[in-house]
């Protein structure tokens, strides 16, 4: 396992971020604990949670796992989703942040949250608020360093500013979807956290078992998120997906690795990531994520495997300048 700064935090985490929404959910304590040893028997310092997920039972469980191992350990969790039926459990204002910050430490038995991610942009009040409200608990010393999920560009460019021309703690994580599957991220969002020194750990590596060899032109399971839940039914619906991820297994079966094993390795290796965040429901289905840092990912074999599938056009969409033609600037 090799390690990497994360942002300009001074942080060395884990090329494989775990994400642990499974805990509590399709992974119960004693699979979760399994998961979490495989994890640390391979290296991984980096572990990612929500407040939302499995109704505040992963975090509990985290928090338990990881007893005894806490010191050795990057934690992040994530807030603004609804955690109670109460009007005011919800969104990226001061009155949230503040009481969630405190339920999730209870619930991961720590006096600290390492990366404090907001999971999506609120739209219905100012960003300073937000940003006001996390710079209040970074320097009660509850929260380390703070992170954006889901933002786009703009959004964390916005961020940047405001924090530093008020002197406020800055985003220093973000973390975006990415997979072979979707690749909307490399249009702003990378080149963004690239210039800007700002960590970035992707979700969805294998897009939600889309990549994981069990989908193709004619072949389905019969269970997993793409079956069961509409909302990853309706995210990975786009024209072309699933001609992406038959030509991707074939790929793989051919290299001899899992096609897991092959997507997490992908993500990894484009510049901006810090780490792929990785899942899995048991131990098994963890292995062959935990391979992927085996698989030497050279630009010319990420050539390759990016030719699979279409490459998002420029933010400007002037196509024409990707191709090094020359011509009028209108």
């Amino acid at each position: 396992m090799k390690y990497k700064s994360l942002g300009t935090t001074g942080i060395k985490v884990s090329e494989l971020c775990f994400g642990t929404m499974s805990f509590g959910g399709d992974a119960d304590e004693a699979e979760a604990g399994r998961m979490f040893k495989a994890c640390r028997d391979r290296g991984i310092n980096f572990f990612d949670c929500a407040d939302v997920y499995s109704g505040g039972k992963s975090e509990q469980i985290l928090g338990r796992v990881m007893a005894g191992e806490r010191d050795d350990l990057i934690i992040t969790t994530k807030c603004h989703g609804p955690t109670s039926d109460d009007i005011n459990a919800r969104g990226a204002n001061r009155r949230h942040i503040t009481s969630a910050v405190e339920a999730s430490l209870k619930r991961l038995n720590t006096d600290r949250i390492d990366v404090l991610f907001m999971h999506r942009f609120d739209n219905n009040l100012p960003l300073e608020e937000t940003l006001r409200a996390l710079e209040n608990v970074v320097q009660s010393g509850k929260v380390l360093h703070i992170g954006g999920s889901n933002y786009a560009a703009w959004q964390v460019s916005k961020a940047l500013g405001i924090s530093e021309r008020r002197g406020w703690s800055r985003i220093d994580v973000i973390q975006p979807m990415y997979s072979l599957v979707k690749r909307q991220v490399e249009v702003e969002i990378l080149p963004m956290a690239e210039a800007e020194n700002v960590g970035v750990i992707a979700y969805s590596p294998n897009g939600a078992g889309m990549l994981s060899g069990k989908y193709g032109l004619n072949e389905r399971p019969n269970e997993g998120r793409l079956v069961a839940d509409k909302r990853y039914a309706s995210r990975y619906g786009a024209d072309g997906t699933y001609e992406t991820a038959a030509a991707f297994t074939q790929f793989a079966r051919d290299m001899g690795v899992h096609p897991v094993s092959l997507a997490a390795a992908w993500v990894g290796g484009h510049s901006a990531i810090t780490a792929p965040i990785i899942g899995a429901r048991n131990v098994d289905q963890l292995a062959p994520a935990l391979d992927s840092v085996n698989i030497d990912m050279t630009p010319e074999l990420r050539a390759e495997i990016s030719a699979l599938s279409p490459e998002p056009p420029p933010a400007t969409d002037r196509l024409e300048e990707r191709a090094g033609l020359k011509g009028p600037t209108g």
